[in-house]
C-alpha cells in the first residue's frame, strides 16, 4: 500500500520544494526517479498538476487544488499506518523533526544515540533551521525551539529552564576598543553579525532598558550563520558576539571571553518540543515524548 502512494508523497514534497532536485535529496531519490513518480502520477489521473520550466516547477491551477485536499488526506493515511505499530510492539518509520542549532546542540544530539538504541524501528531525519517553519505545511513531526516562537495552537513540552543572552568579546578586543556601557554604545564596535537561515536577514540584538525593549541593528566585519563561527570569531578578537550564555559558559570561566552589558541581556523562555495537537498521537511521536519526560524528570 505504501508503494501504491508514493505518486501521491512525491508530489506533496515536490510541491513544497518547488524543484525536482530538491525534492530527490529530501526523499533519497535521484531526479529522474522523482520526475518519473510524478509524471506516472499525471497520467493515471489524466490531469497536468504540475507546470514545468527549466528553471522552477510549480503547481497547476488543477494540482494545486489536488494538494490542498491531498495533504490531509494523506496525513490520515500515515496516522493510520503508524497505529498499527502498537500491534508490532514498537513505534517504526521516520520521525521528521526541525529545530533550532541550538537545539540541536543542547538537547538532540546528547540523546539522539540513546533514543535510536531504545527504538530500533525508528530512523530520524532532522532539519536544522533557525528560522520559523511551519511544521504541519512542511510535514514535521514535531519542533523544538525557544518558547517565544512557538507556533499557535501546538501542544508544549518544557525541556530546559529560561536562557539568556550574553554579549562577548575576547580581552584583547576590549583592551583595544574599550568595553560598551550601553547597548547603543554598540554602534562604535565591531559586532559579528548573525544571518538568519530561512529570512537571510541579519538578527537584530534584542535587550531590555527599564522595563523597555531594544532592538539593535549592528555593523562589523564578519556576518554568518553558524555559531561555531561566531565563537571563533569572538574568540580571535574580531569583535563583539551575541550569544546564549550556555553556549559561551567555558569561555567566560576559562577568561577567553569578557561578558558585558549583562544589566540589558534579556532572558527567554525555556527550549520546547512542540506537535500539532492530535487526537491519536502516532507511536514514533509518543516515543520522543516519553523518552525526553523521563531524561528531564531525572
Amino acid at each position: 500500500m505504501r508503494d501504491d502512494l508514493s505518486g501521491l508523497t512525491t508530489l506533496l514534497v515536490v510541491a513544497d520544494k518547488r524543484s525536482f532536485t530538491a525534492a530527490a535529496a529530501e526523499l533519497g531519490m535521484t531526479t529522474s526517479a522523482v520526475s518519473q513518480n510524478v509524471s506516472a502520477l499525471e497520467r493515471r489521473v489524466g490531469v497536468r498538476l504540475l507546470q514545468r520550466t527549466t528553471r522552477s516547477v510549480g503547481l497547476t491551477e488543477a494540482g494545486a487544488r489536488f494538494v490542498a485536499q491531498l495533504r490531509p488526506a494523506m496525513e490520515s493515511v500515515h496516522a493510520a499506518f503508524d497505529s498499527l505499530d502498537e500491534a508490532r510492539g514498537q513505534p517504526m518509520g521516520t520521525l521528521r523533526l526541525n529545530l533550532s542549532r541550538l537545539a540541536s546542540r543542547t538537547v538532540l544530539q546528547p540523546i539522539l544515540a540513546a533514543f535510536l538504541q531504545a527504538h530500533p524501528g525508528l530512523r530520524i531525519d532532522i532539519d536544522i533551521d533557525d528560522g520559523l517553519s511551519s511544521l504541519v505545511d512542511k510535514g514535521f513531526d514535531a519542533g523544538i525551539r525557544l518558547g517565544e516562537h512557538l507556533e499557535k495552537d501546538m501542544v508544549a513540552l518544557r525541556l530546559s529552564t529560561e536562557m539568556r543572552a550574553a554579549v562577548v568579546a575576547s580581552p584583547a578586543y576590549f583592551a583595544e576598543r574599550g568595553k560598551p556601557k550601553h547597548p547603543r554604545d554598540l554602534h562604535q564596535h565591531d559586532c559579528i553579525n548573525y544571518r538568519q537561515i530561512s529570512s537571510n536577514n541579519l538578527y537584530r540584538w534584542e535587550f531590555t532598558d527599564r522595563n523597555r525593549d531594544l532592538s539593535i541593528a549592528v555593523q562589523g566585519r564578519v556576518i554568518c550563520n553558524d555559531e561555531e563561527i561566531m565563537l571563533r570569531a569572538a574568540l580571535d578578537g574580531l569583535g563583539l558576539a551575541y550569544m546564549m550564555e550556555s553556549s559561551v559558559t567555558t569561555q567566560l570561566a576559562d577568561k577567553s571571553l569578557v561578558r558585558v552589558l549583562t544589566p540589558y541581556c534579556p532572558r527567554f523562555p525555556g527550549l520546547y518540543l512542540y506537535y500539532a495537537s492530535s487526537a491519536q498521537q502516532p507511536p514514533k511521536l509518543r516515543a520522543l515524548v516519553d523518552f525526553l519526560r523521563a531524561r528531564r524528570s531525572r
